[in-house]
């Protein structure tokens, strides 16, 4: 593959569906700072110099930079970029601290800088709905086509024509909710209960974890029962808005679901943490996901979206998640950390943050490596 060909079936489409998640989780934290009375200094879509720009009314400097990677906000008073701290080199009149980040009460604070992973959910949920009243969702009907030999579910003594109707009490009525709870219960048994010629039975099915090869030839090793789907016609099926937004809403806390479930099977050694991917990995399926289409490309920024408001939720110093879990110890104690102890925290979590990226680019290029 030529680099050309690179550049516009992997590189452009990543670019593209980075900078609108980036865009909509940094636009989170400035409206709600806009709202709270917050001065905003920079509106930035990438990092490092600035390629061009223009000021609005409000004195915000909106600008596209160098390095189209990531994005942030810079409020009025911060030290710096990554709104570490308040910038301290010269004190603030009464009219400027109405308009500072760091003057606001604890509570405006943390509105301001949850917004941005709220508004990544919120984004994917209105994507998916908007999926659902026009293209649908698609739905297969539960009944197993065959069960393969040697696997969980034959063991258990499922059998082809068997219609699950739920896992785990939860009932099933897709089979794509089949395989999406799946995944989540890796060397957990799952009570199957199925309809087998109108006889209500009850199975006892563990999921073993298996590589399986996608449809672009990505490797994975995923939860499996060892079951396919019957040659049932798959449906699309349009929503109304109730419906929709309701069925966006299970599907985005799903994809959390199943992301927190993945992390706490890697954390206790049922999963490995070969699964992990870096940038180059959401590359390579930005490009897939463009070139399957117009809708899996729509599909994959809400996922994506969903993906980047999750990590940035985590309670490490850098990311949001940390900067609240210093709002929520100031809420409790009535006042803040201190300088020292709050430094302390932002170099801890830049460098938690740093190893990660290392270990997932690493994974990344052995990956590549191995084909």
């Amino acid at each position: 593959m030529d680099i050309l060909s690179v550049l516009w079936t992997t590189i452009l489409p990543f670019l593209v569906i980075l900078t609108i998640v980036v865009f909509v989780h940094e636009f989170g934290h400035f409206i709600v700072a806009r709202w709270n009375g917050v001065k905003v200094d920079v509106f930035s879509i990438g990092f490092g110099r600035e390629l061009f720009g223009w000021n609005d009314r409000h004195g915000t400097r909106w600008r596209v930079s160098l390095l189209p990677l990531g994005g942030y906000v810079k409020f009025f008073g911060d030290a710096n970029e990554a709104s570490g701290g308040a910038d301290k080199s010269r004190e603030l009149t009464d009219a400027e601290r109405e308009v500072s980040l760091h003057h606001k009460r604890v509570g405006q604070r943390m509105a301001v800088v949850a917004a941005g992973p709220g508004f990544n959910f919120l984004f994917a949920i209105v994507v998916f709905a908007a999926v659902f009243m026009t293209v649908g969702q698609p739905t297969t009907p539960p009944v197993l086509g065959g069960v393969q030999e040697g696997s969980p579910a034959a063991a258990a003594g499922l059998q082809a024509g068997d219609r699950i109707v739920a896992i785990d009490g939860r009932g099933i009525d897709r089979f794509e909710e089949i395989q999406r709870l799946v995944p989540l219960n890796a060397g957990t048994p799952m009570q199957v209960e199925v309809d087998r010629d109108g006889e209500r039975r009850s199975f006892e099915v563990t999921p073993r974890m298996t590589e399986m090869t996608d449809g672009f030839g990505n490797v994975h090793r995923t939860p499996i029962l060892g079951v396919s789907v019957s040659n049932q016609h798959m449906e699309m099926r349009r929503m109304g808005p109730v419906e929709a937004v309701g069925q966006a809403t299970t599907h985005t806390w799903g994809i959390v679901a199943s992301t927190m479930t993945a992390l706490g099977q890697m954390i206790s050694g049922d999963r490995g943490t070969d699964d992990l991917g870096g940038p180059v990995r959401i590359a390579q399926f930005s490009g897939q996901a463009a070139q399957s289409g117009v809708v899996n490309a729509i599909m994959f920024v809400a996922l994506l979206s969903v993906a980047l408001g999750l990590f940035n939720l985590f309670p490490v110093p850098m990311l949001d998640g940390g900067h609240l879990l210093f709002y929520g110890v100031e809420a409790l104690r009535g006042r803040p950390l201190s300088e020292r102890m709050q430094e302390y925290g932002f170099r801890v979590g830049f460098a938690l943050v740093v190893c990660l990226m290392v270990f997932v680019t690493w994974n990344d290029i052995v990956r590549l490596i191995e084909g």
